[in-house]
């Protein structure tokens, strides 16, 4: 866009297209997986949004970057994008954006073994989305089960994860993305060393996989391959556990998603000690 029309907005939209379309924009390449390009958009998307102090510009342009450290595995970098956020929604009034930032929370702060703070922010969540559908507000619902479904996985709270995941299906019947991730939820949960279910747990991530492969999303594609892994591993298929890891450890190197690296490397490690 001109250098003049940088702060403008198009009829209807209540955040300017510059920041809306990078919002947007890095939201999208972080699903492929393509993070070295989605950084630069969402720094620029930042930076225009504080410019405005307009609350709804901020939110939406901490959302995508917030999303894009969650699907990296940046996890601190996430948690202090989404206290800003969730600071700058309560401010501003922009409560439709306030389950995604206080779920996303929950799960950023139980990755950090935060479990005094992920569980405060898991009742706060859950009373949001509660609150939200009895008014009939979408926006990110199927996203925000999702998340508190993750918190409450590496929580050990296993039901109420499984009835989350569920929930989280259930209100995205068109969102493809959304029920891809809620999918590998429940496979995760389904492999679980607490509650291992080897039909369950393959069926829900060869589901996963048949959203995710079409639309190119490769982190979620890689992660598909990493439960595989280690629920092969765990039932002695040795040959198919390699396979799975090696696609996944492969695919989280050529994305530069380091954590997940280094996840993938215990499976990895079992299976050269047999």
């Amino acid at each position: 866009m001109p250098a003049d029309w940088i702060y403008k907005h198009f009829v209807g939209m209540a955040v300017p297209a510059s920041v809306y379309d990078r919002s947007w924009l890095v939201a999208s390449l972080a699903q492929l997986g393509r993070f070295t390009e989605a950084a630069e958009y969402q720094a620029d998307a930042i930076r225009l949004a504080e410019a405005t102090r307009h609350a709804t510009t901020v939110a939406q342009a901490h959302r995508a970057a917030s999303i894009f450290h969650l699907l990296e595995g940046n996890w601190a970098e996430a948690h202090g994008l989404l206290e800003r956020m969730i600071t700058v929604v309560r401010t501003g009034n922009v409560i439709f954006l306030l389950p995604f930032a206080v779920a996303s929370c929950a799960w950023v702060l139980a990755q950090l073994d935060e479990e005094s703070e992920a569980l405060s922010r898991l009742r706060e969540g859950k009373q949001l989305l509660e609150h939200h559908e009895a008014r009939g507000l979408v926006g990110d619902l199927g996203w925000a089960y999702h998340a508190l479904g993750r918190a409450c996985l590496l929580l050990d709270r296993f039901d109420e994860a499984r009835c989350l995941a569920n929930d989280a299906v259930k209100s995205s019947p068109g969102h493809q993305g959304f029920a891809a991730h809620t999918y590998l939820l429940l496979g995760d949960i389904s492999t679980h060393h607490d509650r291992f279910d080897t039909e369950s747990g393959e069926r829900h991530y060869r589901k996963a996989l048949a959203l995710a492969e079409p639309s190119g999303m490769r982190p979620l594609v890689a992660h598909c391959q990493l439960g595989l892994a280690k629920l092969y591993c765990r039932t002695g298929k040795w040959q198919e556990a390699q396979e799975h890891l090696t696609t996944a450890a492969t695919m989280y190197g050529e994305m530069g998603m380091n954590y997940w690296l280094q996840q993938a490397k215990a499976p990895n490690e079992e299976l050269g000690q047999l």
